[in-house]
């Protein structure tokens, strides 16, 4: 395999160890809104948009979500993210693994399904250098499982689509890279099962960044 030309990598359960402070505020946020809902239900559904993710869960209740319904529920679940965010940590091997591409001059980027308002403080987790790429769901139009933050990423790094490894821990970032056009890379560390990350698209799959690092050369890094 020629050497991978850039890195793009999902934020929540990829670098950040962040899923399920996210399953929990939706839970909040939703029985703030008056719909109880099975906290398993809710984690399946983690790495969709914010409103993607409320219109699947209502659906399956039966509620149809009007717009105002999808803006109140993601609000309601950012202020409760908020609450949880001293919480959050990166991942082990995150911090590592993105230091050791930036010194062997593989370009990468982050592309979040979150707002730059809940993902900012967690990104800042990372110490990303100045000029790194972050795309966050306020820059695109639709977000996973669509492909748009991943283009939006490998253009911001100049580089083919084609020519980038996305790296994700949900189905939602193996399918939205598949429909991308390029190859992705699973992680364990949000809570999916290898057999579904490969059912998904992943042609590899770690249990977490700092096993990826381990395996670079796997994946066309050396």
């Amino acid at each position: 395999m020629e050497q991978a030309q850039a890195l793009v990598f999902d934020l929540d359960g990829t670098l950040i160890d962040s899923v399920y402070q996210h399953v929990l505020a939706w839970r909040d946020a939703l029985d703030r809104a008056g719909i109880p809902l099975s906290v398993w239900r809710i984690h399946r559904k983690v790495g969709m948009s914010g409103g993607l993710l409320a219109n699947a869960l209502l659906r399956e209740i039966g509620r149809e979500v009007t717009e105002e319904d999808a803006r109140r529920l993601r609000r309601f679940h950012a202020e409760a993210y908020a609450t949880r965010s001293a919480q959050v940590r990166p991942l082990p091997g995150a911090r590592e693994l993105l230091g050791h591409l930036s010194a062997v001059g593989v370009p990468w980027a982050i592309a979040t399904s979150g707002y730059r308002e809940s993902a900012g403080p967690t990104i800042a987790l990372l110490d990303v250098p100045e000029g790194v790429p972050v795309v966050t769901r306020d820059q695109v139009e639709r977000a996973k499982p669509d492909p748009d933050l991943f283009l939006v990423a490998a253009a911001a790094l100049e580089v083919p689509i084609s020519s980038c490894v996305v790296v994700g821990d949900s189905v939602w970032d193996l399918l939205a890279a598949r429909r991308a056009g390029t190859l992705g890379v699973g992680l364990l560390s949000g809570g999916y099962g290898r057999e579904e990350l490969e059912r998904a698209g992943a042609y590899r799959v770690y249990e977490d960044p700092a096993d990826l690092l381990r395996h670079l050369d796997e994946i066309g890094v050396r």
